[in-house]
């Protein structure tokens, strides 16, 4: 309808409730005053773009009751031009369509019949909430968008693929769970005990490494590293190209689309404005939670062109007959077009960390090192930098009720120091605790998103413990809802830089302090290990190593993160050392792990200063030689040295020279690159120098 008069008409002709029912039914009277104008030339602008028509079906169809005819008033009209007569096309039009309905129908009743349903089907919708989950997340951004009259946000995305949806640009985190809630209960999404919302994310329930490409023929491709250890394996643009138009192809056949404008970097120098493109609810929420969000709806209006964009297929497959696709699951990234496309799988994850690795080449560029790490300030703001792989207690440690929380997981570190790439939390749920990690576990309420965990069908109460669906449950949560987050995230210059290991093998030290070299050797290295169950085929400990203890992220080779963490610890006076939170008193299987009551200590004697050598006296260890504390408040003096807890010290030598090989093993890999002229040769000789004291039998 484009002006009052049509819809005047309209009303006068249409008498029959059958026919008020089928044209709200199919959108066809919509009173659209405001949009829909006469187009100044005298014609008639009853045509829209497919994009209107379609997202105003969508509404009527699915959220908006149909009215009935009694409860339609027609506007008051004075003036009836020519576009806007009785006998317009727009209005026979109208009539045409109604009558073709209504001839198909075999009785009214099949009419009120089919209202019914879908009053019943929206009367279901959680349109409210208890009061105990009214504790979401504030700084969400979205117009009002739980009226009956309209969930669209008016948005159109440049992609022509994309522009016959109805697009629904960052929906508040209610909007997104009555969504959730309508459209994906097939996909296993329920509204759990606290409030948060549970989800699958199907068969795939973590990464696909095996599947990431990075696309080879680009401008950029002398800054990729390739070759022995890469993650980064290659695909050509045109193979690339495809992946795209698959991806939007499928998109643009829904119904509706999910789209997430915000930022990554709460440092606004280097701020990275980020579009997600997806198909579920989930997702959005998801992205929703981990990325930073604008403040308002002026800022989001101002957005303008994204700097980054993820189109998300979800579990719609990639082409296997596309070279260099060699499963139904791909993540592409193209660094000279700035997108990532996901085929194949429903893992969240794979957004949250195809940002991160266009954060690991671009922020380089700019002179700011990209790390995978967490951090945390002391009360006098002294900084903590937290790296470990998964399973380490990087996200445990960093969050600490004493000291303010800066971020998990990602984060950057420039000249003016360090700042979180996220807005949120993105934290391991097997066996959490309320004892043991309150502050993660408080943050599981309304507005968090939880993956692959098992709940009481009856008291929707999750079991952390249950890991049926597998070991890496999730738990997404935007930042403020860690109640000692320090907003902005921003911190100055770390003073400690804590490198965490989980060593099944239980022969490293719990805490050793290193030196620069050291430090450059363990943070290239990234060791930690698997044990057995955790994967299948996994009988015994497996050292796992990867560069920089986020090798799956990066960009650039390893030695160029490392050169510029040397630059900034030794310019900014920070102190590392190495945690092992793994085993102790013998491998795993024979030994405990570690205590996290002591390694809670130990961390906190690092912040205290109570492990400063004016307090404590050193000593050296064998192979590694690494820096030992002879006592640490809190933590028994035996524990300090493994070697004191083994029952049988061979084979605790043994073990230790089995694990020393493997570090060289790993390390052998970079050799070549060692020898570039592009890295310093002093720092490449004091990593040398820091290798184990142990001959590598080939």
């Amino acid at each position: 309808m484009t002006g009052p008069c049509q819809w005047d008409w309209a009303v006068q002709s249409m008498t029959d409730p059958c026919q008020w029912e089928w044209a709200v039914h199919l959108g066809l009277l919509h009173n659209n005053n405001d949009n829909n104008n006469d187009n100044g030339n005298g014609n008639d602008n009853t045509t829209t773009s497919t994009a209107n028509t379609l997202a105003n079906d969508t509404i009527m169809e699915e959220d908006t009751d149909i009215l009935e005819p009694a409860e339609v008033t027609s506007p008051k009209t004075t003036n009836v031009s020519p576009a806007t007569s009785p006998n317009s096309e727009g209005v026979k039009r109208i009539a045409s369509t109604a009558r073709n309905e209504i001839a198909k129908a075999k009785t009214p009743d099949e009419l009120k019949e089919k209202q019914k349903k879908r009053k019943d089907s929206k009367s279901e919708l959680p349109h409210s909430l208890p009061d105990t989950f009214k504790s979401g997340h504030a700084t969400s951004v979205t117009p009002t968008l739980h009226t009956s009259k309209s969930l669209s946000t008016s948005f159109l995305l440049s992609e022509k693929e994309l522009q016959s949806c109805e697009v629904l640009r960052n929906l508040s985190t209610p909007a997104l769970y009555e969504h959730a809630l309508k459209f994906e209960e097939k996909q296993g999404t329920h509204l759990t005990s606290t409030g948060a919302l549970a989800t699958l994310s199907g068969k795939k329930t973590g990464r696909s490494p095996k599947d990431k490409r990075v696309v080879s023929d680009t401008p950029m491709e002398s800054a990729v590293w390739r070759g022995l250890g890469s993650p980064n394996i290659p695909l050509n643009k045109t193979s690339f190209l495809c992946n795209r138009e698959t991806a939007l192809d499928y998109l643009g056949s829904l119904e509706r689309l999910y789209v997430f404008d915000g930022y990554a970097n709460w440092d606004e120098k280097h701020r990275v404005k980020v579009r997600v493109v997806c198909a579920r609810p989930y997702h959005a929420l998801f992205i929703n939670n981990l990325l930073i969000r604008p403040s308002s709806e002026d800022e989001l209006a101002a957005f303008g062109v994204p700097d980054f964009t993820i189109y998300n297929a979800g579990s719609f497959p990639a082409n296997r007959f596309n070279d260099g696709v060699t499963s139904s699951a791909s993540v592409s990234l193209n660094l000279e077009s700035r997108e990532l496309v996901i085929l194949g799988t429903n893992y969240a994850g794979e957004m949250k960390k195809g940002v991160f690795t266009y954060m690991h080449y671009l922020m380089p560029t700019r002179g700011v090192l990209t790390l995978h790490s967490g951090c945390n300030v002391g009360k006098d703001g002294d900084t903590t930098l937290f790296f470990g792989l998964s399973g380490t207690g990087k996200t445990t440690l960093s969050t600490d009720r004493d000291r303010p929380l800066v971020g998990d997981d990602e984060h950057c570190w420039s000249d003016d120091g360090v700042s979180n790439i996220e807005g949120g939390c993105y934290a391991k749920c097997i066996d959490l605790s309320a004892e043991h990690e309150p502050e993660i576990f408080q943050a599981i309420r309304y507005g968090t998103v939880v993956e692959n965990v098992v709940f009481s069908d009856r008291s929707r109460v999750i079991d952390y413990h249950d890991c049926q669906i597998t070991e890496n449950t999730r738990a997404a949560y935007p930042i403020d809802f860690i109640a000692n987050a320090k907003l902005p995230c921003l911190a100055h210059h770390p003073k400690n830089i804590i490198m965490l290991c989980c060593d099944a093998y239980g022969v490293l030290p719990p805490v050793s302090k290193l030196t620069i070299g050291q430090a450059m050797f363990m943070f290239v290295s990234g060791y930690t290990a698997k044990v057995a169950g955790t994967e299948d085929g996994v009988l015994e400990p497996e050292a796992t190593f990867s560069a920089c203890f986020g090798g799956a992220f990066l960009v650039w080779h390893p030695f160029k993160y490392a050169s510029m963490l040397a630059e900034r610890m030794v310019k900014h006076g920070s102190t590392a050392w190495l945690v092992n939170t793994g085993w102790t008193g013998g491998k795993y299987g024979v030994g405990s792990r570690m205590q996290l009551k002591y390694t809670r200590a130990i961390v906190d004697a690092i912040h205290d200063g109570s492990l400063s050598e004016d307090l404590v006296t050193y000593h050296t260890t064998g192979v590694f030689n690494l820096q030992v504390p002879r006592a640490c408040p809190g933590v028994p003096d035996n524990i300090l040295d493994p070697s004191l807890c083994w029952t049988d010290l061979e084979n605790f030598q043994a073990t230790l020279r089995m694990l020393a090989c493997l570090y060289q093993q790993n390390f052998a890999k970079y050799e070549t690159a060692m020898n570039s002229p592009s890295f310093d040769a002093n720092l490449v000789k004091a990593i040398r120098d820091a290798a184990p004291d142990v001959v590598l039998t080939r």
